[in-house]
Formats: structure tokens, sequence, C-alpha cells
């Protein structure tokens, strides 16, 4: 039987610390950072750890909303295919950092460009 990319990458501890390092990127980054200016980040982050969790196959205990209405504010606000790219950079970045083997970048990185219509709300 085939592992999950959740498993294959180290499950709850390679998850936490992935989007610990990744946001610290992204709220490193001015070209996205204001779409995180009102946000509670312990919030957001524990979300997006049950996210990516879930995504990747783990123990589904997201209870957040669908990404098409999660991301529709910050379409509003201007949320384009940029932002999404630099995301997504930031994504692969933290994961290289990391040392995840590159087949499971490009993974993780496929799942993620699967949310990129709902998120830019096309």
């Amino acid at each position: 039987m085939s592992t999950t990319l959740y498993e294959r990458i180290g499950g709850e501890p390679a998850v936490n610390a992935a989007v610990e390092l990744f946001y610290r990127k992204v709220l490193d980054d001015s070209t996205v950072y204001r779409f995180f200016g009102n946000t509670d980040m312990d919030t957001q982050i524990a979300k997006q750890k049950a996210f990516f969790t879930m995504a990747f196959g783990g123990p589904n205990n997201y209870t957040g909303q669908d990404m098409r209405n999660a991301h529709a504010k910050l379409v509003t606000m201007g949320l384009n295919e940029d932002h999404f790219n630099a995301v997504m950079k930031h994504l692969g970045d933290t994961l290289v950092e990391l040392n995840v083997p590159g087949d499971l970048i490009a993974e993780a990185a496929a799942i993620a460009e699967s949310a990129r219509d709902d998120v830019l709300g096309k």
C-alpha cells in the first residue's frame, strides 16, 4: 500500500515546520504581506497546518472554509496571479530549505496549484 504525501514528507512535525517557515517567508514579502495585515497569524497558521495535513493525505481536521470562499475577500483586495505565483515560490523555497526531495516538492506544488482557480475566484 502506498503512503500518502503527508507520511512521506514526515507527517505532523514536517508540516508544522513547513508552515512556520512558509509564513515567515510570506510575511517578509512586501508583494503579499498586505493580504495578512488584519489576520490573526496564530489562527492562520493553525488553519494552514490543518489544511496542508488534509490536502497531503493526512488526518482531516480542517474546519476552515473552501478555498474560493476563504480567499474571496483577498480577491476583492486585488489578489491575482502574481501574488499566487509568489506564494507558490515561497512554498517551494520552504520545502527546498527543509531538504524535502524534489519529487515530493513537485507533488506538493501540484496539489497547491490545483487550488489556483478557486483561490483567485475564477
